[in-house]
């Protein structure tokens, strides 16, 4: 584990293959709802580091993509947990990219 911390703009955080589409409209709505552009209190976003320093969201891309909208321009601390240096995360979309 790497379990390095990082401030990175939300928006261009790779999307894992199991949420390409991006985040679940009805849990973002709920979130900004209850949360709006509070980012304290937020746990932070667990990433993989791959090939030329991409990082893949595996926990929060609700969170990201919340903050990436509301907030654009600010950036989120993200807690990278594993590198995977020949893993070519940058062939994913960003959460910028699927931001409703």
């Amino acid at each position: 584990m790497t379990n390095e911390i990082l401030s990175v703009d939300p928006g261009k955080h790779r999307l894992p293959p199991s949420r390409s589409t991006g985040a679940d409209p009805l849990k973002l709505q709920k979130q900004i709802g209850n949360f709006g552009n509070r980012m304290d209190g937020m746990p932070m976003p667990w990433v993989h580091r791959g090939k030329g320093g991409e990082l893949m969201l595996l926990d929060g891309v609700t969170r990201a993509t919340r903050i990436a909208k509301l907030c654009p321009g600010i950036f989120l601390d993200v807690l990278v947990t594993e590198e995977h240096p020949n893993s070519d995360y940058g062939k994913l979309p960003t959460v910028r990219a699927r931001l409703p």
